[in-house]
């Protein structure tokens, strides 16, 4: 249930109109029992693919045209799956000694074969959170970390091609299926986690540490990533500029609302955010405005609308944010 916590100014909203989608396609029924992230693309995806931001970015060539790989800032790549309508994205961080690859997208590409051509350095993944798009390709790496929730060690057995084969489907693509992928065989890999780690957990690169932050909500597992002597944030899904699914058995909407508020508090000190879909750079301030949207609808001051399938839509300037009927 929703509940106040505290006035919020409406000055402090900027709702766009009614139905207008901020930055991605509602791809979804709310309310659905298939898995939050098993969702047919709605007509006229591909024709928003490539984004505008895409433009203004480094484009780096690799061999498997899966993928489109961006430098977003000095040794951080962005590997972008744009011909599938999640528009996930994952990202490869290098240190002087090692890196991290933060999320392994959908398992349709082979990852692994990016990340060799990018650097020879030892690469550890971490995932933003479990659900099946940022886990796909994780069984081709050796080294796994991930926190230490009951949701993530079910997660970690791998999906089955019956909760998964929509996301292959010909209504969720923008171009065939690469070589040895089908419909029919498509699947979550059950992959192997060599430590848990938890809230605080540092990891260093050589060079570049990154700082682990629990942010539960999302999911129970969900993380993201600081790197505080850059000023940058990996946000995973609990924010981008996009609609924020909300809806899932797993999320929990008042743990949500304080991982935000938490994140809110860095955004003076940051640079730079990176999200996990649609597009890969956006301002800090965007956390300060989440944090304000979360708090209108607890206050009750952002009106939902209803969507098909039982779902409630908050439309903000720049994001929108999706629940269930049943969570109001």
């Amino acid at each position: 249930m929703l509940r106040g916590a505290g006035a919020v100014g409406a000055a402090i909203l900027r709702l766009a109109a009614a139905g207008a989608l901020a930055g991605g396609a509602l791809a979804c029924t709310p309310g659905d029992e298939s898995a939050p992230e098993s969702r047919a693309a709605t007509a006229g995806f591909c024709s928003s693919v490539p984004r505008a931001q895409y433009a203004g970015l480094e484009r780096v060539e690799v061999t498997d045209d899966w993928f489109e790989v961006y430098r977003v800032a000095p040794a951080v790549y962005a590997i972008y799956e744009p011909f599938q309508f999640q528009e996930v994205i994952s990202y490869l961080i290098l240190g002087g000694e090692g890196a991290l690859l933060f999320d392994t997208g959908m398992g349709i590409g082979r990852i692994r074969s990016v990340v060799d051509e990018l650097t020879a350095l030892p690469v550890t993944v971490l995932n933003s959170h479990t659900h099946m798009d940022h886990v796909g390709g994780n069984a081709e790496f050796e080294r796994v970390l991930a926190m230490d929730t009951e949701f993530t060690r079910a997660r970690a057995r791998g999906r089955a091609n019956a909760e998964v084969r929509g996301e292959v489907a010909a209504d969720a693509l923008c171009r065939a299926l690469p070589a040895g992928i089908t419909e029919d065989d498509y699947h979550t890999p059950a992959f192997q986690i060599v430590a848990f780690i938890e809230d605080g957990h540092r990891i260093d690169l050589g060079a570049r540490t990154l700082e682990v932050l629990a942010v539960p909500g999302h999911t129970p597992d969900a993380v993201a990533l600081l790197d505080r002597e850059a000023g940058f944030l990996w946000t995973g899904d609990s924010f981008y500029e996009g609609p924020i699914w909300l809806f899932a058995p797993e999320t929990d909407l008042e743990a949500y609302r304080a991982s935000m508020a938490r994140l809110a508090e860095l955004a003076p000190e940051l640079t730079t955010l990176f999200t996990a879909h649609n597009t890969p750079v956006a301002q800090p301030s965007r956390l300060l405005e989440l944090n304000d949207a979360l708090d209108a609808m607890f206050e009750g001051i952002a009106i939902g609308n209803p969507i098909p399938g039982g779902g409630v839509e908050f439309v903000f300037e720049g994001f929108t944010i999706l629940l269930r009927r049943d969570q109001l």
